[in-house]
């Protein structure tokens, strides 16, 4: 009987050992990545990374790739001191987006992750932000991505706003590409709307589905080092015939540094003269390089209206920003 007792006790534990293993061993549903880059970034960690924390969603790793001119830096260290169990990796210069964001989703995918979370550390989520992502996702088997509703955080007062940043890209004729609703105020005007994917301020991508559209091994076009790679992204998951779609509950907000809710041509060069030269030579190449991709599969009036941007492109950069025509040997070189 002693026998009996110990043989049963035995094989009880033996089963248990087993499902603890599976526990231990079985990959995260989710893995969320971002890029730290000097002290651009750095400022933002404690509010960012402490709204991960309180997540409602648990099931995740965090990812990091420092794109920092210095290894010892700002970021490392907050990290290392009080989020040390995020796998952090020093990238040794600046990969830009699309190649560092490339290296972490490729770890998700060797690790059997169902999905990844592309994020920029100058948000900070909701608590249930990513529950309502991971659940919009998970109930339709055609959606390649989801977007929150990312709205303005002014970071130097703290202040969150109903104003919009963005409710995900959406695509226009002649290979546009544009933030939903950027700089109106919220009032669920966009709630039901269809997008062409999420911004990269903050999308939430089927892993699935990044492995069918990627591209010579990769997910972001790394041609693009910094602007459009988002876009470029929806665009091919559009391509393949995935869906994307706005979940106007999860809410994000974002600290973005340029935006503008006017319209108009004055409004425009406005715009144009916030931001620096690095930036519009990076936005410039990103949409041309889009503009030859997917030449070919444009329809007539489509081309038509590529066309007459491209050359309304050159005669800006003739007359107004010299600088971007050294663009175009990139871009054909591209």
């Amino acid at each position: 009987m002693t026998t009996h007792n110990t043989y049963h006790v035995t094989k009880v534990k033996f089963k248990l050992l087993r499902v603890m293993c599976y526990v231990l061993c079985v990959s995260m549903k989710l893995i969320v990545g971002f890029i730290t880059y000097g002290e651009t970034t750095a400022k933002y960690l404690p509010y960012f990374l402490d709204s991960l924390k309180k997540q409602t969603f648990k099931d995740y790793k965090i990812l990091a790739v420092d794109n920092s001119d210095q290894e010892n830096n700002e970021n490392k260290k907050f990290i290392e001191n009080n989020y040390s169990g995020i796998d952090f990796n020093w990238a040794g210069k600046n990969l830009g987006y699309g190649k560092a964001f490339n290296q972490m989703i490729k770890k998700a995918a060797e690790e059997k992750a169902e999905f990844f979370l592309a994020i920029n550390p100058d948000t900070s989520l909701e608590p249930d932000a990513i529950e309502k992502l991971i659940l919009a996702i998970e109930r339709d088997s055609n959606l390649g991505s989801v977007s929150p509703k990312i709205l303005r955080w002014n970071f130097e007062t703290k202040e969150k706003s109903k104003t919009i940043d963005t409710c995900g890209i959406i695509l226009k004729r002649g290979l546009r590409f544009s933030d939903l609703g950027q700089g109106q105020k919220d009032e669920g005007q966009f709630d039901q709307a269809e997008i062409l994917g999420p911004s990269g301020a903050a999308a939430l991508y089927r892993l699935e589905a990044l492995e069918k559209v990627k591209d010579k091994g990769q997910y972001f076009d790394e041609r693009m080092f910094m602007y459009k790679e988002d876009c470029d992204l929806a665009y091919r998951l559009k391509l393949a015939d995935f869906k994307a779609k706005l979940v106007p509950s999860s809410i994000i907000y974002h600290d973005r540094t340029v935006s503008s809710a006017e319209k108009g041509f004055l409004a425009f060069f406005r715009g144009r003269r916030s931001r620096n030269k690095q930036e519009k030579a990076w936005s410039f190449q990103n949409q041309h390089l889009i503009y030859l991709k997917y030449w070919k599969i444009q329809g007539f009036f489509a081309k038509i209206i590529i066309f007459l941007l491209i050359l309304a492109n050159l005669l800006l950069a003739m007359v107004f920003e010299r600088y971007l025509l050294k663009s175009y040997k990139k871009i054909f070189s591209n």
